[in-house]
């Protein structure tokens, strides 16, 4: 398991104060967590599967099909 003590966790400037997500990057892996509950757990993914992630998002306007 990998220290993520380290992490330098970043939201967009277009963030609310509210339903916000944070991500952080080490290495090969981007990890994701509820801003308004850091302590609170996150998801752990791979680099290329996030990108994939967000073009899906860009290209659909959709997280799930």
């Amino acid at each position: 398991m990998n220290d993520r003590g380290d992490l330098i966790w970043w939201k967009s400037a277009r963030s609310s104060t509210a339903n916000c997500v944070e991500i952080a990057v080490k290495g090969d892996h981007v990890y994701m967590r509820n801003s308004n509950d850091p302590s609170g757990g996150e998801l752990t993914f791979d680099r290329e599967v996030f990108r994939d992630f967000i073009e899906h998002i860009k290209e659909t306007g959709n997280l799930v099909e």
